[in-house]
């Protein structure tokens, strides 16, 4: 097998000396994943320095490091190894004739890179890389970018940003043939003066297009006239997705069910019909960026149907688990890795969708939204009639943001507020029985992915 990286190109790239060859199956600045084969990069910061955690990647079987001081093991030292990784990134990139695309969003900016890389690897097999979990800030964009191999047919890259101007450097670094939008909504909107202010710094992303590039953008979003400007500074190849007509990528019918959707829309000159696997109806506004970003790439849209529709086990953002419960078993939604307005709302519509009546009741465990600064305690509270409207009986408010919430729901339904995820999970567990539906939902630092892992160590009788 061709390797990665060889010490001499890794050199090359970043002005380092290469001290021991070695070459390199993959790339990593977090000793925890060493498998066995990779670089190791030894990045620095305000709070930790990766060169003290070089042994850990030596006994874990780095082939090499990347260093700014020399190590008992191969190595190329440089000046700074967070440049280099960057300047790894850069030589990846312009060694590779892949065709790039970059994906960002306040919210489905991952799901939607998924799907991307699902639909392009049934095209075109073993030749699409992608950037893996969320790794999409300044030091997420260049490790995956560096990891990219150079025979790779595509390559999707997911940006995020919390302040303006970060997706402006990122999309330099990335520089794609195809840009996405996957929406804009009020998250991170503590550093920004008000909504518009998120859907510049989204609209950042069409800074790096390629010259004859293509503009993805959501036709149903209240800032699309916005995002269109930004669009057309850089290209004339735009192209809008949604579920209302004027759309160039359009949803012509859409059937929800519990489980999933069933769709049909013409995209150019085509007309498909196909089911996403994930339910809800920001899946199918989703899926619509999906097939423009495949078409625009020049993949086969039948395929990219055939992979929407087995797009049905994201861990975090829409995971369905059957769970034991008392009495029985229950499911369990987990949407635990991140939550803002958009993303909650959009949530709870689709627990609304997931029972029947006459079932087993519907239940939240609801955590935090983060990164909302003094309008925090509105944007909280606007959650109530959300799941009021989801027919919710109990919801668990868990972290002291939730305290605006549990006001606004007054006495509606059974309100549990509580300090934490531990706690949370203690009153979970207590509670819920057979054919209960539980939606699990909050910003990830809340911790929720825990209660998650409890109950689904309870599928397995463990």
């Amino acid at each position: 097998m061709t390797p990665l990286w060889t010490a001499a190109e890794i050199a090359a790239a970043t002005g380092g000396t290469v001290h021991g060859d070695f070459t390199a199956n993959g790339v990593s600045f977090d000793s925890r994943e060493i498998i066995g084969g990779e670089l190791f990069v030894a990045m620095t910061g305000a709070a930790m320095d990766g060169h003290r955690f070089v042994p850990q990647a030596v006994a874990r079987g780095a082939a090499g490091m990347l260093v700014a001081q020399s190590v008992d093991a191969p190595h190329v030292l440089v000046a700074d190894p967070n440049a280099a990784l960057t300047a790894l990134a850069v030589a990846a990139r312009d060694r590779s004739p892949a065709l790039r695309l970059g994906v960002t969003g306040s919210v489905g900016k991952t799901g939607v890179k998924e799907a991307i890389k699902a639909s392009l690897a049934r095209f075109a097999p073993d030749a699409v890389h992608a950037s893996v979990k969320s790794y999409n800030n300044h030091t997420g964009v260049p490790l995956s970018l560096a990891r990219m191999p150079q025979a790779s047919r595509f390559g999707v890259f997911e940006m995020g940003m919390n302040h303006a101007g970060e997706i402006a450097a990122l999309t330099q670094l990335v520089r794609p043939a195809i840009a996405v939008i996957t929406w804009v909504a009020s998250a991170h909107i503590e550093n920004f003066a008000n909504e518009e202010g998120i859907a510049d710094a989204k609209g950042e992303i069409f800074q790096g297009l390629q010259p004859g590039g293509t503009a993805i953008i959501p036709f149903d979003n209240r800032h699309y006239d916005r995002l269109r400007a930004h669009a057309a500074r850089a290209t004339d190849r735009i192209v809008s997705f949604g579920l209302n007509p004027g759309a160039d990528v359009v949803a012509e019918s859409v059937a929800l069910h519990p489980d999933c959707s069933c769709v049909t829309a013409r995209v150019g000159d085509h007309r498909l019909t196909f089911k996403v696997g994930m339910a809800g109806r920001h899946w199918v506004g989703n899926a619509l960026a999906v097939l423009a970003a495949v078409h625009a790439a020049g993949g086969d849209l039948a395929l990219a149907g055939l992979a929407l529709a087995e797009l049905t086990d994201l861990p975090g953002r829409g995971q369905r688990l059957r769970v034991a419960a008392r009495d029985g078993t229950a499911i369990v939604i987990d949407e635990s890795y991140n939550a803002n307005p958009a993303s909650m709302a959009a949530s709870l519509a689709v627990l609304a969708e997931v029972v029947p009546a006459g079932r087993g009741r519907r239940l939240a465990v609801l955590g935090a939204m983060r990164e909302l600064g003094d309008q925090s305690d509105h944007f909280h509270a606007e959650l109530a009639p959300h799941i009021v409207a989801a027919g919710v009986s109990c919801v668990f408010l868990v972290g002291n943001e939730m305290k605006a919430l549990a006001t606004a729901l007054g006495r509606q339904l059974e309100v549990l507020h509580v300090a934490d995820a531990a706690a949370a999970e203690t009153e979970v567990a207590r509670l819920i029985a057979s054919d209960d539906v539980l939606l699990v939902k909050g910003s990830n630092s809340v911790g929720l992915g825990g209660v998650v892992a409890a109950l689904k160590s309870r599928e397995s009788g463990s």
